[in-house]
């Protein structure tokens, strides 16, 4: 197994966001890269720093307009100091335009305006995703380590194996030209696109705690790159206005998007047969390299839960996709229990391999 992981993306240090309607310390600390890490180390797997891939693997998924926003949005926000105004202290939006939300239009086009604080209403979905000076580069190297990961398991010697992106920032909330939910680029997305250069169809399965609601959107109105998530009931939680039962995809994507909605409080027997259902479907659709985006804020004492998930579930899951026997990619998205989400993932990878690597 080869894990990535570069150390540009400690760089991304949040100082607020939005909760309830209160500013409040930031949950994607730097330290669950740390807590992570040491997963690893304890199995022996050592972490390899991601070739620098540059844009061009992020624009397979996202737009242009919006990845230049991502970029530049932190020295041109320094730019609207003037005397007797200083701006805050990170990229947060203030206003949030319209948008129908007609699956059939794909994407939007680019921001009509120049104004910083307009794109950072039309591209920021969200008060959980403020940009600070460095965090472009963190957000890059992130995205670099789930391509490395992604091209690892492409090698034809590699092709019946496992490789781990320690993706922070996360990625599945990102859609194709927007920031949401602790996420600014789909890494999960850009795994599967990477994937796609050598196998012919692909799936993401998503087992975190939240809908991975840009992930669908990306690929929901195709069929190479079935897309499925388990999370807890949208209906009362983020992201709130995607992940019911009922969106199945649109044209030629119709049937290959599923969710499996979960009742708040489900613990690991419900979870691991919701699991089942899902490899089920996953199974029937056959693909030849999978993505997993694998979440650890499903955990019983996670912040931001509202699953009850012990460690013997993330053993299920790990033993799960092994039995598969596809090529796999392991994306990290949530997880924000800094003392709980290393011992998560020793117990998914002590599932996925019994035997010490």
């Amino acid at each position: 197994m080869r894990a990535f992981f570069s150390d540009d993306q400690l760089l991304h240090q949040p100082r607020q966001f939005m909760r309830a309607g209160r500013l409040c310390e930031p949950t994607d600390v730097p330290a669950r890269a740390a807590a992570l890490q040491g997963a690893l180390a304890g199995r022996g797997i050592a972490l390899a720093a991601p070739p620098d891939y540059g844009r061009a693997p992020l624009e397979a998924v996202h737009s242009p307009a919006y990845l230049d926003f991502l970029e530049q949005a932190y020295a041109d926000w320094q730019g609207l100091a003037k005397p007797g105004f200083t701006p805050g202290i990170e990229v947060l939006p203030n206003l949030s335009p319209y948008h129908n939300g007609r699956i059939e239009q794909g994407r939007r086009p680019p921001c009509p305006a120049d104004s910083v604080i307009a794109r950072a209403g039309y591209y920021l979905g969200d008060l959980s995703c403020p940009l600070g000076p460095d965090s472009w580069r963190a957000i890059l190297r992130s995205a670099h380590s789930a391509v490395a990961a992604a091209q690892h398991v492409c090698e034809p010697q590699h092709r019946c194996g496992l490789a781990y992106a320690l993706c922070r920032p996360s990625g599945h909330h990102a859609h194709s030209d927007r920031a949401a939910g602790f996420c600014y680029v789909n890494n999960s997305a850009i795994a599967a696109e990477t994937l796609l250069k050598r196998f012919g169809k692909v799936a993401v399965l998503d087992v975190d705690a939240h809908h991975g609601d840009g992930t669908q959107q990306i690929f929901y109105q195709r069929a190479d790159v079935m897309t499925i998530s388990l999370h807890a009931d949208p209906s009362g939680y983020y992201p709130f206005y995607s992940g019911y039962a009922h969106e199945r995809g649109y044209g030629a994507g119709y049937g290959y998007n599923l969710n499996f909605p979960l009742a708040h409080g489900t613990e690991d027997a419900g979870f691991l047969a919701a699991l089942d259902s899902a490899l089920d479907a996953l199974r029937d659709y056959r693909p030849q390299a999978l993505v997993l985006a694998l979440g650890f804020d499903t955990y019983m004492h996670d912040p931001i839960s509202v699953l009850r998930l012990g460690m013997d579930a993330y053993r299920g899951i790990g033993a799960r996709i092994n039995a598969l026997g596809v090529p796999a990619v392991v994306v990290q998205e949530g997880g924000y229990e800094v003392d709980a989400i290393g011992l998560a993932l020793d117990a998914f990878l002590s599932g996925f391999m019994p035997v010490a690597a």
